[in-house]
């Protein structure tokens, strides 16, 4: 058993040394696999809500509107910083959002739009103060497809892994 996990009375007993809200103490859990295996069915979960949906407003919805607003400033997709995007925003959904241990889908569903509030505005916000073709309502309709789109695939995320791994 690893230094992490001790056995108080009744069970095993698993800290991963991660302050509250992350590890609410005194909740038990079984370490090793069966946390492994939830966090990686959250975060597949996750990304595969997330992809899709944000590809089909990017590449269709407002795909129109975007090119209005700023022409053909973006070019060409690079598949591997995208991939890298989804991969890293994904893990910190994960951390900050969905695998704490006291999530539900509430406070998934208002953390989630809290972070893509966060995350989209960095970026759209220091678009605009760089950036000659970034305009307010870009700005404005990505900030706000970021908060929908991250607390959906959030809230999504977690209740598939609940279906498929509940918590114990």
């Amino acid at each position: 058993m690893s230094p992490a996990c001790e056995v108080p009375n009744s069970g095993k007993y698993c800290n991963l040394t991660l302050p509250d809200p992350y590890y609410i103490t005194g909740m038990r859990e079984q370490c090793g696999e069966d946390v492994l295996q939830r966090y990686a069915v959250l975060y597949v979960a996750t990304l595969i809500v997330l992809v899709p949906v944000d590809f089909l407003f990017l590449g269709m919805v407002a795909k129109g509107f975007f090119t209005s607003q700023v022409g053909d400033m973006p070019g060409e997709i690079r598949l591997v910083p995208a991939v890298l995007f989804y991969l890293l925003y994904v893990a910190g959904v994960l951390v900050f959002v969905s695998a704490p241990a006291g999530a539900s889908w509430q406070s998934t569903l208002l953390y989630g739009a809290l972070f893509g509030l966060f995350c989209y505005a960095t970026f759209d916000l220091t678009s605009l103060s760089l950036l000659k073709h970034w305009t307010w309502p870009v700005a404005v309709v990505d900030v706000s497809w970021g908060a929908v789109v991250t607390a959906f695939s959030s809230t999504a995320g977690l209740l598939i892994a609940n279906q498929i791994v509940p918590r114990m």
